[in-house]
């Protein structure tokens, strides 16, 4: 069996940082499990490793994909499997690292057989949307699957439609489908999660990187993607936290400080629900971010689980 060692954590929480730190010390390989990170040309709204951390610590699963391209938590299964199979042939040991938690509860819990889409029933829920407002069909979500909505932003429409088309085709909510999942069996996960205790300190971190975010040219990185000319605010890439909110200030949708406040809101509320999924995950370690020691608890933990 193949020990895998995975850090999860919110955004903001400095998970990046602390994972090219580890690998000087361990014969760790670090795959990223982010989804907005697999995307070339969108690095300032990201929070990329820069190319020298990147010559120091590389990254897999990095800059993988064009902006108008989709990608799914079946396709990161393939590849963190095969990834995870070639660096333990390395003689190395798969490290995940990232937030992104659908793509984590995939690999480590499997992927449901959820029903295909369904075009008609898609189109139903997108008209209603449109007229009634996301916020209705969330409502209608919470009381139909609460697991699925308190996970999914109500400005989420492509999720949002998803978890109430599965509900309309199969007559199963997607929570019910996730909990016939069958677990992955050829590897032994090492969790460990970092869940801040202070949300003052969390959101503070998150509002100065938002700010370092738009003093290094994040507008300009949205404006070039705007110049490409195929991609929208419905594109995948673009509903990204950061991204959403800088393409209507660049369509002229809202003011320069709405924008900022909007940014700021949306990352929060990314955080919230990360941390949510982490306080339900199975077989994990939790540590505190806040802990000026928190350097020195990762490592004694992964030393304890590699047994060294």
């Amino acid at each position: 069996m193949i020990k895998v060692v995975c850090l999860l954590g919110p955004t903001a929480v400095g998970k990046t940082h602390l994972a090219m730190s580890l690998v000087h010390q361990f014969p760790l390989e670090i795959i990223s499990v982010d989804s907005a990170l697999i995307y070339r040309g969108m690095d300032i709204g990201t929070a990329k490793p820069t190319p020298e951390e990147l010559k120091q610590a590389p990254h897999h699963l990095l800059n993988i994909l064009d902006p108008n391209q989709s990608y799914s938590a079946a396709d990161f299964v393939k590849d963190a499997t095969r990834l995870c199979h070639e660096i333990y042939a390395r003689g190395k040991i798969p490290f995940l690292v990232g937030g992104t938690m659908m793509y984590f509860k995939a690999l480590e819990q499997g992927l449901a057989a959820m029903p295909s889409a369904d075009p008609s029933v898609r189109q139903q829920l997108q008209s209603r949307g449109e007229k009634e407002g996301w916020e209705t069909l969330h409502a209608e979500l919470s009381k139909i699957d609460p697991k699925s909505a308190a996970r999914i932003n109500p400005n989420d429409p492509q999720r949002l439609q998803r978890a109430l088309e599965v509900f309309l085709v199969s007559g199963q909510t997607m929570t019910q489908w996730w909990e016939q999942q069958s677990a992955h069996q050829e590897f032994q996960f090492v969790n460990i999660g970092l869940m801040p205790s202070d949300r003052a300190w969390l959101h503070d971190r998150i509002e100065r990187r938002w700010k370092q975010m738009l003093d290094q040219g994040f507008e300009n990185e949205v404006r070039q993607l705007i110049a490409r000319g195929d991609l929208s605010a419905d594109s995948t890439s673009i509903r990204t936290v950061g991204y959403r909110q800088m393409w209507e200030y660049c369509h002229n949708e809202v003011d320069h400080n709405t924008m900022v406040q909007k940014g700021l809101v949306a990352t929060r509320q990314l955080a919230k629900r990360q941390m949510t999924w982490l306080r339900h995950w199975p077989e994990i370690t939790l540590l505190d971010p806040c802990d000026p020691a928190i350097a020195d608890q990762v490592f004694n933990l992964i030393s304890q689980a590699l047994g060294r």
